[in-house]
């Protein structure tokens, strides 16, 4: 038999491994200087906690763990029948290895919630799995190290992990841009086009716009049900890429303009201290649990012109998650460095002492 592993998987020789954790102990460190503490959570969680979390696209590249012994003899035999997937997957599986990172943290807060003090900040370095497709940047098994607030909606705590971003990127002497975004400002493009009921699949097309293009993001909410001049409303708003003069369009618009205040708000508690950071209004971040202001993190192309890579480092807030789990009103946003992308990136420009 030839020994392989399995695809978006791989082995790690002495000197690669000691490199990782030099990038591990570097967010680490930076993470302890503000004061978060460490947790673990289980690798498997039931499906039941990660479903519904991601959005469409999200749960189908979660990996779902056959349930023990016969799974089969607890089948849904008309499901298997009729093909249904998505009905014999149910029935066969109540485990699911975890997406991310940030969902069980707010499974954990609200299974913890006696035995922690609100708010509460913490940091979480772990493996996480998606059923993606592998290629460059990209894996089924990889780590996500994360710091995440919950038990405050202050606006400082944002300008907090965006200061961490900028800190720990330039002790591993990498030069990006950190973008910013609100969801709010995101609504408030729907409700200047109309299309408030489709927030949604507007945002989904919106967050394709690096791998797209116009015409695509255009051709992909045309798909679904918003109509061309809609599209085209929505397009030409994404062209106003400065603060001041989107207050034109969302005039009287409550949600848009609530967003645009978040981050001026922001950028002034930073003052001016972050040459890094920029508000980039065609952030989008597909995930469904956020709720305010967004985050990630991408290379300096005019430091690295011939570099591709995706975004190394994403998040942002998200005001309800642990209430799907029973807890409501507990607000929360976070951050998280792809380590593995930031290790290729490191690799590739040759970045290692």
């Amino acid at each position: 038999m030839k020994p392989s592993v399995p695809k978006g998987t791989r082995d790690f020789l002495p000197p690669q491994v000691i490199k990782r954790k030099y990038i591990f102990s570097i967010i680490e460190q930076v993470f302890k200087t503000y004061g978060y503490l460490p947790i673990e959570t289980p690798t498997m969680e039931n499906l039941s906690t990660l479903t519904g979390k991601y959005g469409e696209e999200g749960d189908r590249l979660l990996f779902k763990v056959l349930n023990n012994g016969d799974f089969l003899a607890g089948a849904d035999k008309t499901a298997l029948t009729n093909l249904d997937s998505n009905k014999v997957i149910s029935s066969i599986s109540k485990r699911g290895l975890r997406y991310d990172l940030t969902v069980p943290f707010a499974r954990f807060v609200v299974m913890n919630q006696n035995d922690i003090n609100l708010p509460f900040k913490r940091y979480q370095i772990q493996q996480v799995y998606r059923a993606d497709r592998p290629q460059r940047g990209r894996y089924q098994e990889f780590y996500q190290c994360d710091a995440d607030v919950v038990g405050s909606d202050s606006l400082m705590y944002e300008a907090e992990l965006v200061q961490i971003y900028a800190e720990v990127f330039r002790k591993l002497g990498i030069k990006v841009k950190i973008l910013i975004n609100n969801r709010k400002i995101l609504f408030g493009l729907a409700e200047a086009a109309g299309i408030t009921y489709l927030f949604m699949e507007m945002t989904l097309a919106i967050d394709k716009l690096d791998k797209i293009g116009k015409d695509g993001v255009i051709r992909e909410m045309v798909e679904r049900k918003i109509s061309h001049a809609q599209a085209q409303k929505v397009l030409d708003l994404l062209q106003l890429n400065n603060l001041d003069e989107l207050k034109v369009p969302f005039a009287g618009l409550k949600e848009g303009c609530k967003g645009i205040e978040e981050i001026e708000t922001i950028l002034k508690y930073l003052n001016n201290s972050l040459p890094e950071l920029k508000f980039e209004i065609s952030l989008a971040r597909g995930l469904n649990y956020y709720t305010g202001c967004i985050f990630e993190v991408k290379l300096d192309h005019t430091v690295y012109p011939d570099t591709t890579m995706g975004s190394i480092g994403g998040g942002g807030r998200y005001d309800n998650l642990t209430g799907v789990f029973g807890l409501n009103g507990v607000s929360g946003v976070g951050v998280s460095f792809g380590a593995e992308r930031i290790y290729d990136v490191m690799e590739e420009l040759d970045l290692f002492s």
